[in-house]
């Protein structure tokens, strides 16, 4: 946009241009760069790509991965009925069956790779990490705008595409691990992943500067909450007490 000038066309100093906001997506992944660093390097990561991740550590993994996705379909559906639009009720919604599905389908055939059934798993207790997630998870959606649940619910699709995207180049010697990994490098996937990331860029040029910085708190939280969720699995975090 050409500024006006401030004064007559005898030498008044004209108005900056403004400097281009970032978009909300821009302002995010910066602020939770440093934390996708710490994620890729971590040892978890590295054994699912070169095979030497114990199975007992994948099997912490799929374990609580199967609690939390039960979770988090739930705060989908909560996303689904904050949507203003129809069209992206429609989208949560589906997101949120699809989540059900990945931990009844894609979820149970890792549990039969490893020895033991879907319903072993659902017997196993939630964990720390796990519980801490959810919980914070199903706060945020509840108790927040639209805005605020769609950055809560953001980095589990968008981490996700990005990791599966680094991996998929290199796949796996281990069937299994590269099994999981073409999941997350899937073309469909990521289109998923890139329709709410556009959603989130609509939502940014609404909201207000004290939201926006809500989105941002959110949406940095559960980034740590994934970094967390592989790390508790590398340990073979169990409760304390």
């Amino acid at each position: 946009m050409t500024p006006s000038p401030t004064g007559s066309a005898s030498g008044a100093t004209p108005v900056a241009t403004p400097v281009a906001t970032q978009s909300l997506t821009e302002e995010l992944w910066a602020a939770i760069e440093p934390v996708y660093t710490r994620i890729l390097d971590h040892p978890f990561l590295g054994g699912l790509t070169d095979g030497t991740l114990p199975r007992a550590a994948f099997r912490h993994f799929v374990v609580q991965d199967s609690h939390y996705l039960r979770d988090y379909a739930r705060a989908l559906a909560v996303c689904a009925a904050k949507a203003p639009g129809e069209e992206d009720v429609r989208a949560f919604a589906d997101d949120a069956v699809g989540a059900l599905a990945a931990e009844q389908g894609m979820h149970a055939e890792f549990m039969d790779a490893l020895g033991a059934g879907a319903e072993q798993a659902a017997a196993e207790p939630v964990l720390p990490t796990t519980r801490a997630y959810t919980s914070y998870l199903l706060a945020t959606v509840y108790g927040g705008s639209f805005a605020e649940a769609v950055g809560a619910v953001l980095p589990c699709y968008w981490i996700y595409a990005r990791v599966g995207e680094q991996l998929l180049a290199r796949s796996s010697p281990d069937p299994l691990y590269a099994r999981w990994i073409a999941t997350y490098g899937d073309e469909a996937f990521q289109s998923v992943v890139r329709r709410v990331l556009a959603l989130t860029d609509r939502i940014g040029e609404e909201i207000s500067p004290a939201e926006r910085r809500r989105v941002v708190e959110h949406f940095t939280t559960t980034s740590r909450y994934e970094w967390m969720f592989w790390d508790a699995a590398w340990r073979g975090e169990t409760w304390p007490v």
